[in-house]
């Protein structure tokens, strides 16, 4: 890798290039908007609460007067509004350069997505799952397109277990077990998915980054605001903020060198911060026969098959 710092200086221009993004309103979508809408892209932003997303479009615009945003509902909890959505998407749209699967939750107590699948495989995978297979329509028929998956360190301590994917009833269940393993499930489905791409002869490559220890609104789950006001002197030593976390999936998205299959990390210790390079995934991640039996479980969980 050459020691060039990879920034938002190096996206290339994006006119004509048409970029969804899930879970565009806040954090690292809303950094990723941002991004894209000054190099001249059409922003769709996929949007659960569409107020909040037309709140953060007004924003951006207020410094970007040319910026082309769009916001759109998609609650990825939903499968009936992830139809909508892409029924919306392929009426609308005549092509699809890149889809940014960012949006996710994390460590939540135990609950059901409205199809009754744990809330976080259910919201961080199938729900992507679910939107990139009623995309690939749009995807097939763009020219040199991408999905990029957002993923997390967390996935190192993601275990597959096939016989209680979505922890039935609650069975065996913690929010970071269960987060952990929604992470790992969208590294298995990344290098599916380009495996896909491959044998389908397919130009569309399939990518994963993950935002190293930043700071965004995912981390309300994980203590009280007074224990994070008391750490936050040590905190701000390790902790980058949403505008360099969103650096990997830009650079996974647009940079013209990036290959399928690769994943996108921070350059520092332990891939904690820094700037957006090639790192590896824990070696489950790569395992075919767990992607594989993932694919199924999830082709059959939303009745959406990859054809």
């Amino acid at each position: 890798m050459s020691s060039h710092n990879w920034s938002t200086s190096d996206i290339p221009d994006l006119s004509g290039k048409t970029i969804i993004i899930t879970g565009a309103n806040s954090g690292l979508g809303l950094e990723a908007t941002k991004a894209f809408a000054v190099k001249n892209a059409k922003v769709i932003m996929a949007c659960r609460t569409v107020s909040k997303g037309e709140l953060a479009k007004a924003q951006i615009i207020e410094t970007y007067p040319a910026a082309d945003i769009t916001v759109v509902r998609l609650d990825l909890s939903d499968l009936t509004s992830v139809h909508s959505f892409s029924t919306k998407m392929k009426q609308s749209q005549t092509r699809l350069d890149v889809l940014l699967n960012n949006a996710g939750i994390m460590m939540v107590p135990y609950g059901q997505t409205v199809d009754g699948f744990e809330k976080q495989i259910g919201t961080n995978h199938l729900g992507h799952f679910a939107l990139t297979g009623l995309l690939l329509e749009l995807l097939k028929k763009t020219p040199g397109s991408r999905v990029v998956n957002v993923s997390s360190m967390a996935h190192k301590s993601g275990v597959m277990d096939f016989n209680n994917l979505l922890y039935d009833n609650g069975k065996d269940y913690s929010p970071m077990k269960a987060y952990g393993r929604s992470k790992l499930c969208n590294l298995l489905f990344t290098y599916e998915l380009q495996r896909y791409f491959e044998a389908n002869k397919i130009d569309c490559k399939a990518l994963a980054a993950h935002p190293g220890f930043s700071d965004t609104n995912l981390f309300v789950h994980m203590a009280t605001k007074w224990i994070i006001g008391l750490f936050k002197p040590l905190l701000s030593l390790i902790i980058q903020p949403a505008s360099m976390g969103t650096l990997p999936e830009l650079r996974a998205s647009v940079d013209p060198n990036a290959k399928g299959g690769e994943f996108y990390g921070p350059d520092g210790r332990q891939e904690l911060k820094g700037y957006p390079v090639v790192v590896q995934p824990k070696r489950t991640a790569l395992d075919k026969e767990s992607a594989r039996k993932l694919r199924e479980i999830s082709e059959k969980l939303t009745d959406i098959k990859y054809t």
